[in-house]
C-alpha cells in the first residue's frame, strides 16, 4: 500500500494536506501525519513511505535537518520528498536543493498541484 507522509507542526497545515490528499485514500493510499522532525524520521524509519510532504519551520528538528538525514546520511531509497514551506526564498530553496530535496513548494500552496504531485510520484 503507498503511503505518504505529511510532516507540519502546525495541525490545521496538516490537516488541509489531508483534505486536500484524502480522495486518494479511495485508490489505496494510507496517508500518514507528523507533527515535528523527529517523529517524521521514526515514521520514515519505520514505515518507508514513498512521498513526504516536509515543513521546514518545526521544533525539535526542522524540514532541512530530516531531509539531510533521510537522503545523505541514511541515503534511504525509494522517498520522494517535498519541501512544502513558506520560505520560499532563493536561499531557502538552494539549501532544500542541497540536503536533497526532490522538489520544493511554497505555502499557500494549490490543492491541485499538490494532489497531481502525489498522483505522479506515486504512479496512480
Amino acid at each position: 500500500m503507498p503511503q505518504i507522509l505529511i510532516v507540519d507542526d502546525e495541525p490545521l497545515i496538516r490537516m488541509l494536506l489531508e483534505q486536500t490528499l484524502e480522495e486518494l485514500e479511495d485508490e489505496g493510499v494510507e496517508i500518514i501525519t507528523a507533527e515535528n522532525g523527529e517523529e517524521a524520521l521514526s515514521i520514515i524509519r519505520d514505515k518507508n513511505p514513498q512521498l513526504v510532504f516536509l515543513d521546514i519551520m518545526m521544533p525539535k528538528m526542522n524540514g532541512f535537518e530530516v531531509c539531510n538525514k533521510v537522503k545523505n546520511e541514511l541515503k534511504i531509497e525509494g522517498i520522494y520528498i517535498v519541501m512544502l514551506t513558506a520560505k520560499g526564498q532563493e536561499f531557502d530553496i538552494d539549501k532544500g536543493k542541497c540536503v536533497g530535496a526532490d522538489i520544493y513548494m511554497t505555502k499557500p500552496f494549490d490543492p491541485d498541484a499538490i494532489v497531481a504531485k502525489a498522483r505522479e510520484v506515486l504512479g496512480l
